[in-house]
């Protein structure tokens, strides 16, 4: 048995839990027995691990896998829901008469014909990470805490980790479509600390996405590792952060997380069919600068947000969201969808089989415009250029945010100086997109480094923009400049 046969997951065609499409119909039967208007099932399989090297050793190697299928009912706006780890027959039937207590109309024996879908190929790999053995692994992390050290003697630590997953998945649906994927996926990371006078800071990097461990082929652990120990270094020397309301410049790429919080959330239509959004009911109006076009994009090649088929069947494009600042839709799961007499956007997507689906972003990116990113700063005669976010808190109602910024730096007359620390940027996402004056031409996409949380649930997802100057935000930090 090869390595790769060995993580199928049970209940693929011809393994020894094979679930075809006349067991599907058969339980999609029984959810419906007593009414409900539409059901799904979803079966999972994962299995991962993970990797920590710290202090010149392995500290932690851990194995893990789940399995199991989640049964939703719904009958108008109301959804059951209902799920089990087992998957004999018997339980399976059980989780469908739960899911199916959504609704009590006693609509009878329903027979739910299913034929199997194709489905895009956006991370075909002929390899996965999971197959090559753990001291190939392990290899890759020590060589990157020893690039640590070798960086700068100011370095005294260097942790360097490895996660990584195959999950399938099995989805079949009572309006009579069947799809399987199998989504690959591993995150590397390296965390440096630097000491110097009594000072410390750390710095990190990492990435990775649904790909091939070919991805070091270009970013070695070497590479990461150097990043992570520049940034711990150079932060030893910041000075205290300005405050007050300053223009901003973003650097490409990462920094799309602000787009994704401030303003990605307030575009997921639940959100907007409850009217809590600060989007809702906007569609068609101008709710950004005219150089402000946002999509949500799951096609992109081997990203960390991207998905061959949603978590409810649907096939996920390129969805513009907003469009030379005129707002232009929502993302939508089945739900959402049918409350806006819409198809779906194939943005329905849940942590596991043990959660029901809701509408989540997938990559989600600022596209670029025409200004050269030098001339963007050469703009700027005061103000803060933010090269990488940290943590940071939204409130999806009105978009008002704070986000950290662990690397940042000054702009004096036009040029990048010094280091910043204790960094904090507070605003409105709508009004930030507002206050968008220049966006360079060098969009870049996060190199797989980011997990988005709602309600509970955590996705991967994948960020993006160019470099973006935006005429105000206000900063927080000790002094005006």
């Amino acid at each position: 048995m090869t390595t790769s046969e060995k993580y199928r997951a049970p209940f693929a065609l011809g393994g020894p839990a094979g679930i075809d499409a006349a067991i599907c119909s058969r339980l999609l039967s029984v959810a419906l027995a007593r009414g409900g208007d539409y059901a799904d099932l979803f079966f999972e399989y994962r299995a991962g691990g993970a990797l920590v090297f710290d202090e010149g050793i392995l500290k932690t190697a851990s194995r893990g896998v789940s399995m199991g299928l989640g049964v939703r009912v719904q009958r108008g706006d109301a959804t059951g829901y209902a799920y089990v780890e087992d998957l004999e027959w018997d339980a399976m039937k059980r989780a469908a008469e739960t899911a199916s207590q959504i609704a009590s109309s006693g609509g009878g024996q329903v027979e739910v014909k299913l034929r199997e879908l194709g489905a895009a190929s956006r991370y075909e790999l002929p390899t996965l990470s999971i197959d090559t053995p753990g001291l190939a692994k392990r290899e890759l992390l020590e060589r990157a805490s020893r690039a640590a050290h070798a960086h700068d003697p100011a370095i005294i630590k260097a942790e360097a980790s490895f996660a990584e997953e195959i999950r399938e998945i099995l989805l079949a649906t009572s309006d009579g479509r069947i799809h399987r994927d199998r989504q690959p996926l591993f995150r590397f990371g390296v965390r440096a600390l630097a000491e110097r006078a009594g000072r410390r800071q750390e710095g990190s990097s990492g990435g990775g996405g649904r790909m091939t461990l070919g991805y070091f082929d270009d970013k070695g652990p070497e590479w990461h590792a150097r990043e992570a120990a520049r940034e711990a270094v150079i932060m030893l020397d910041a000075r205290e952060a300005p405050a007050g309301q300053l223009e901003v410049v973003l650097a490409p790429g990462d920094s799309g997380i602000l787009l994704h919080e401030a303003v990605g959330h307030g575009l997921e239509a639940d959100f907007n069919r409850k009217g809590t959004s600060n989007y809702s009911g906007k569609v068609g109006q101008q709710v950004a600068s005219p150089l402000c076009t946002v999509v949500d994009d799951a096609t992109l090649l081997q990203s960390r947000g991207t998905i061959n088929v949603d978590d409810e069947g649907n096939e996920p494009a390129r969805s513009v969201l907003i469009e030379n600042g005129i707002l232009k839709g929502y993302m939508h799961d089945r739900l959402s969808a049918k409350h806006f007499k819409l198809e779906p956007t194939g943005n329905g997507r849940r942590e596991s089989f043990a959660c029901h689906p809701m509408p989540r972003m997938t990559n989600t990116i600022l596209l670029a415009g025409k200004d050269d990113p030098e001339d963007i700063v050469k703009s700027v005669k005061y103000g803060v250029f933010a090269k990488k976010f940290g943590g940071g808190q939204v409130d999806i109602s009105n978009g008002d945010f704070v986000f950290s910024l662990t690397e940042s730096y000054l702009i004096e007359n036009g040029r990048i100086t010094a280091p910043l620390k204790g960094v904090n940027l507070i605003g409105n996402g709508p009004e930030t997109l507002r206050d968008v004056v220049m966006l360079g031409h060098d969009v870049g996409v996060s190199d797989g480094i980011w997990t988005c949380g709602k309600d509970g649930q955590s996705v991967p997802v994948g960020v993006g923009c160019p470099t973006v100057k935006i005429s105000k935000i206000t900063v927080g930090g000790t002094q005006i400049g």
